[in-house]
């Protein structure tokens, strides 16, 4: 009986001892990875743009975070490849659909391809994440104006600085969606405070 039970707790704890040992050499790719990843934060934050690119593209795609997608989409953005940097953020957000950077930097790659109904629809995809993003808010009353849809422009303009009340181009924008609305005196009071926060960060 003795034996039996020996044998039978042996391959058990063979069996465990496996698993355990095959748990840890898939953690350890995992962490290296990781790793791989903060190192090409810090060298692009750096400049160091080819060897960040490159150490991002060592990390096998199903091991990619989010945010490793998107650095790659801002690489290639910097460097004007905006179609390849579009796929980087999609994969970013299919790796995580509440990433909303992802999104935002979509949102500005339509946006500076002149598609401002494209870069709406990101903008909106990032409000509702996180809704006290100003800097979305900002984007979408930048598209409105492309498409010379003042009103909205201004509202969402309103949320911008609702948010952030000390970026000076929001209130710049404002001021001129103003002047567009024909309303001189509101212009002028946004073109005031424009004047003041400039004077304030020089």
């Amino acid at each position: 009986m003795d034996k039996f039970f020996n044998l039978a707790y042996n391959v058990i704890m063979k069996k465990l001892l496996f698993l355990i040992i095959t748990a840890f050499l898939t953690v350890i790719p995992a962490c290296a990875d990781n790793t791989t990843g903060e190192q090409a934060k810090l060298l692009y934050a750096d400049n160091s743009i080819s060897e960040s690119f490159d150490l991002l593209l060592s990390i096998p795609e199903e091991n990619r975070t989010a945010e490793n997608w998107l650095l790659l989409g801002n690489i290639l953005q910097d460097k004007g490849r905006n179609d390849d940097a579009n796929f980087m953020y999609t994969q970013a957000i299919i790796k995580d659909d509440k990433f909303y950077k992802a999104y935002y930097n979509l949102g500005n790659s339509y946006l500076d391809a002149n598609k401002p109904h494209l870069a709406i629809e990101q903008y909106k995809k990032v409000l509702k994440i996180k809704n006290d993003y100003a800097y979305a808010h900002y984007n979408i009353g930048c598209a409105y104006i492309k498409l010379g849809k003042y009103k909205q422009a201004r509202n969402a303009l309103l949320d911008a600085i609702y948010y952030k009340n000390t970026e000076p181009d929001f209130h710049y924008n404002l001021s001129y969606v103003y002047k567009k609305l024909n309303k001189p005196k509101d212009a002028q009071a946004y073109l005031e405070i424009y004047n003041k926060l400039t004077e304030n960060k020089i």
